[in-house]
């Protein structure tokens, strides 16, 4: 049974930081896409950090670029996102994905995060 759990969430003023994590359970397979979505209140959830579990390959949105770093702890079986310079006023709910039919990092982001067989229950950001 796989399972991904999120956790890192919390609040925080405008320009601050926080890192998310998301322990992976269960999951057998030792190449996959892992990513983080977001979404904001009456929105859709967009993609915002992409990760190849098999390598060390990265991709991000043009929005978060720079600010964000995706990265991962094979030990641990767990997935970060560390997010600076936090800038929206708003609460998000950010959502960790996993799926073994991903094969490259580039097509995380693009796709809708309800193609993945593994989301996570979300952590709740909120930046004022």
């Amino acid at each position: 049974h796989v399972q991904l759990v999120e956790s890192g969430g919390g609040s925080v003023q405008a320009g601050g930081s926080l890192r998310l994590s998301c322990a992976v359970s269960g999951y057998t397979c030792t190449t996959y896409c892992m990513g983080w979505f977001r979404q904001r209140p009456g929105k859709e959830r967009e993609g915002v950090a992409g990760i190849y579990v098999g390598d060390t390959n990265t991709y991000y949105a043009d929005s978060v670029k720079g600010r964000f770093t995706i990265s991962k702890d094979n030990a641990k079986n767990t997935v970060y996102l560390q997010m600076n310079n936090l800038k929206s006023e708003a609460t998000e709910m950010y959502y960790c994905v996993a799926d073994y039919r991903c094969l490259r990092v580039e097509a995380v982001i693009p796709t809708p995060s309800g193609w993945y067989n593994y989301i996570g229950q979300g952590t709740q950001v909120t930046v004022s």
